[in-house]
């Protein structure tokens, strides 16, 4: 059982890593052929890591260095409490509260990195960026709260295994409008646009991204996958019953590739404009469909 355990915690970041990165060379792929262009290969994220690992690059200090591996490290841990074809290292150690504290490591250890760069565009990046956690966090909560309310649980493996059983929970009329919401709030997790706001290179010259270079870019790249990878594999978990690994990636890619439209249509929002959405329609969409939960639940 030790064995299996260990192969388990080394096996799922490592597909996670694989299939983030792939989404991420899919994405400019996708994104270049609508706007009629050929685009990279889609192993151009894997070619990036590569070179940049392989590049000098410069710290601004021990808490520059520090930071990003919190970042890193606290994506690779939520990664471990999510059910991946039914593989799930870490199920019988936490829950979705578990999971919902540990993404906030993300954004925190960008904080504490980008601090130590003293870079203004970094300091304005990083504001965005906190904000925008602050924004999706409170519909996500409330998300959360529905499920485990409708399903009687904190684990998420349990709730697939109930969906497994009843059905997709987003087709079901108690979590239907939880669902749309965790949809609605989807690009601002992914950090896609119109929520792009954070790293936007006119503006912010890549914001929280623009001292690093080298393997510290590298890292930041590698954390983007994983990031990836977490917010469609919960919506996935949540809403649409898991499955085994193949179902479960066509299911994150149906998902993905929506996600890549909207990232085509809409143009960026303004940190202001972006709190003001997510705080409306998908925080009104997923408390109306907890109140629904509590009212059926008596």
């Amino acid at each position: 059982m030790a064995i299996k355990m260990i192969i388990q915690i080394i096996l799922v970041p490592l597909l996670a890593f694989i299939v983030g990165i792939f989404f991420l060379g899919l994405a400019r792929k996708i994104m270049a052929r609508i706007h009629w262009r050929y685009g990279p290969p889609l192993l151009q994220p894997v070619i990036d890591i590569i070179k940049l690992f392989s590049q000098s690059s410069v710290s601004h200090g021990g808490i520059f260095n520090l930071g990003l591996i919190l970042s890193l490290a606290g994506s690779i841990v939520v990664v471990l409490f999510i059910p991946f074809g039914g593989i799930c290292p870490l199920k019988s150690s936490g829950g979705l509260l578990v999971i919902l504290y540990m993404m906030l490591f993300a954004p925190l250890g960008i904080a504490l990195s980008g601090g130590e760069g003293a870079n203004p565009n970094i300091s304005i990046g990083i504001s965005r960026k906190l904000i925008l956690s602050l924004g999706y966090e409170v519909p996500l909560l409330l998300i959360l709260l529905a499920v485990m309310t409708h399903y009687r649980t904190i684990s998420i493996v349990e709730v697939v295994k109930a969906q497994q059983n009843s059905g997709w929970a987003l087709i079901s009329l108690p979590l239907f409008l939880s669902g749309i919401a965790y949809f609605l709030i989807l690009p601002a997790i992914l950090g896609i646009r119109p929520f792009d706001m954070v790293q936007a290179p006119q503006e912010v010259a890549s914001g929280p991204m623009v001292e690093y270079g080298g393997k510290y870019l590298a890292l930041a790249t590698i954390e983007h996958a994983f990031a990836l990878f977490i917010g469609l594999s919960l919506f996935v978990n949540l809403f649409l019953g898991g499955g085994n690994i193949i179902i479960f990636l066509i299911k994150m890619l149906v998902i993905f590739i929506a996600g890549l439209f909207v990232n085509a249509v809409f143009p960026r929002l303004r940190i202001e404009q972006a709190i003001r959405y997510l705080w409306k329609w998908p925080t009104l969409l997923a408390f109306f469909g907890l109140v629904i939960i509590l009212i059926m639940r008596r």
